[in-house]
């Protein structure tokens, strides 16, 4: 599948954005989908992954309890929302599938929250 990220914006600490991955070429349908974040000069971070097929989600410690993934199946996307937004969640965010020894990276949108 391929892989489609919107979204992103500029927000004010404490505000909230929601962040989108479409995918198409296919359904999400076996796949594990997940967010990644990079900020400036840092290294890709693993922010949450959730299994299509189950509905079981994980997320980084960081972002407990601010951020939740939910699906529209119909639409096949996941989103991620996310509250209490801080200047340290400032990054280009990505999507990812996976299943097996396949996946897809979508391109970034990117996320900055002014102090």
């Amino acid at each position: 599948v391929q892989l489609q990220a919107s979204g992103g914006g500029l927000v004010q600490t404490g505000g909230s954005l929601r962040l989108s991955c479409a995918a198409s070429g296919g359904t999400f349908s076996g796949y594990i989908v997940g967010w990644f974040r990079q900020a400036p000069g840092k290294e890709r971070e693993f922010v949450s992954a959730f299994r299509w097929s189950g509905s079981t989600t994980r997320y980084a410690d960081s972002v407990k309890g601010r951020f939740t993934v939910s699906r529209d199946i119909a639409k096949n996307t996941l989103y991620l929302q996310m509250n209490f937004l801080k200047p340290e969640d400032t990054a280009v965010y990505y999507c990812k599938s996976v299943r097996g020894v396949t996946s897809s990276w979508g391109q970034g949108t990117l996320v900055t929250v002014s102090s």
